[in-house]
C-alpha cells in the first residue's frame, strides 16, 4: 500500500474550483482532491472563486506561485477557467471531471466523475513530465490546440478549447442557463421547444481561411473538439490536436426541419443533412448579416457565455497542455 508522501515533494499545484459546477458536486468533491493531491506529496494552492470570472483572475495571479500545473475542479466552464490562465504559459492543466456536461474531459478520454482516477492521471503525468526534464508531448501532458478569439483586427481576449457557437444552439444554451428545471438533458430539450416558437433564421457572413460563406443559418460552430452541450455530436471528425479547426455551418432551416435534424446531433449524423456543411480551417471570421436575417445569438464558447459578433477565431497549435495518462498506461 502506497504511504502518504513527504508535503511539496512532488511539486507544487494550484487548484481552482467553482462551488456552483455540477449542482454543488464541486464543493463535494473538494475534500477529496485537497486530500488527495495532500497525500500524494504535493503542495496545494486554493486559488479557487466564488464564480467563473473570479476563479480565472485568481488563477492567473496563482501562476506567479511558480505552479508546477493548475488543476481545475468541475465541468466545461471550470476547463474554459483553465485554458484562458494558462494558454501558452507553458503550465499544463490537469482536470478532475466534477460537472455537468464535462464533454472536454471525455472527449480527451479522461475519467468523468472518479476523482481518484483523475488525481491519478495528475500525479502520473506530472511524474512522467518530471522524470524526463519536462519532456514533450506523449510524456504526462498532451499538447493541445486552442482557440484565440478577438475582435476583427484587436487583441486576443478569450480562449477556448472545445467550441464557439453562435446560432441557435447558443440561444437555446442561453435560455437553458436560465432555466432550473427540469434537470439534465430534459431541461436543454424544453428550452429548444421555447425558442422554436420565435424563431427566425439568422443573417451571417463566415470567413474561413478566406473562403466566405454568406447566407441566412440556423447554426455557426467552430469546433476544436467533437462535443458540445452534454453529449451532443457536434462536429464529429474534430481532433483537438491537429492544427485544424471544423467549422460546422447550417443554412436556414424551417422549424419541421430543425426539430428532424435536432436528434441527430447526438449521433453526429447530422452533418450528412444537405443543408449542413462543414470545412476546415485555421482562421475563422464571423459577422452579422442583417440584410439575410435576425441578429445572430451571442456566442458561447465551451459552454459559457462569450461576446456578441463580429467575433475572429484563430487557432494556435499546441497551445495547452492537459496531464494525461503516460504512454503504456
Amino acid at each position: 500500500m502506497r504511504g502518504p508522501a513527504a508535503p511539496g515533494a512532488a511539486g507544487r499545484v494550484g487548484v481552482v474550483l467553482n462551488p456552483t459546477s455540477g449542482k454543488g458536486r464541486g464543493l463535494k468533491v473538494r475534500e477529496k482532491v485537497f486530500d488527495g493531491l495532500a497525500a500524494d506529496g504535493f503542495t496545494v494552492h486554493d486559488l479557487s472563486g466564488t464564480d467563473l470570472p473570479g476563479a480565472t483572475a485568481r488563477a492567473r495571479t496563482g501562476l506567479t506561485l511558480g505552479l508546477d500545473a493548475l488543476v481545475v475542479v468541475g465541468g466545461d466552464g471550470m476547463v474554459h477557467a483553465g485554458v484562458n490562465a494558462v494558454a501558452g504559459t507553458g503550465v499544463p492543466l490537469g482536470i478532475v471531471s466534477a460537472g455537468s456536461g464535462n464533454d472536454i474531459a471525455r472527449d480527451l478520454g479522461l475519467p468523468v466523475h472518479d476523482v481518484p482516477a483523475s488525481l491519478a492521471v495528475i500525479r502520473e503525468g506530472l511524474a512522467a513530465r518530471r522524470n524526463r526534464g519536462r519532456g514533450p508531448d506523449g510524456e504526462g501532458v498532451r499538447m493541445l490546440d486552442a482557440v484565440a478569439v478577438s475582435r476583427p483586427g484587436g487583441a486576443v481576449d478569450h480562449w477556448y478549447l472545445a467550441v464557439l457557437s453562435c446560432g441557435i444552439d447558443a440561444a437555446v444554451n442561453a435560455r437553458t442557463n436560465a432555466m432550473s428545471w427540469p434537470p439534465g438533458g430534459a431541461r436543454y430539450v424544453r428550452a429548444l421547444l421555447a425558442e422554436l416558437r420565435t424563431f427566425r433564421p439568422f443573417g451571417y457572413r463566415v470567413t474561413m481561411d478566406g473562403e466566405v460563406w454568406e447566407s441566412a443559418g440556423t447554426l455557426v460552430a467552430v469546433a476544436n473538439t467533437r462535443c458540445f452541450g452534454g453529449g451532443m455530436r457536434i462536429a464529429p471528425d474534430a481532433v483537438p490536436d491537429d492544427g485544424l479547426l471544423e467549422v460546422v455551418h447550417a443554412e436556414g432551416l424551417t422549424r419541421g426541419q430543425l426539430m428532424s435534424v435536432f436528434p441527430k446531433v447526438y449521433r453526429g449524423t447530422h452533418v450528412s443533412h444537405p443543408a449542413v456543411h462543414v470545412r476546415r480551417a485555421r482562421s475563422v471570421l464571423i459577422e452579422p448579416l442583417p440584410a439575410l436575417g435576425t441578429m445572430p445569438p451571442m456566442a458561447f464558447a465551451d459552454g459559457e457565455p462569450l461576446a456578441e459578433l463580429p467575433l475572429q477565431c484563430d487557432l494556435h497549435p499546441r497551445a495547452i497542455g492537459v496531464l494525461a495518462r503516460t504512454l503504456g498506461a
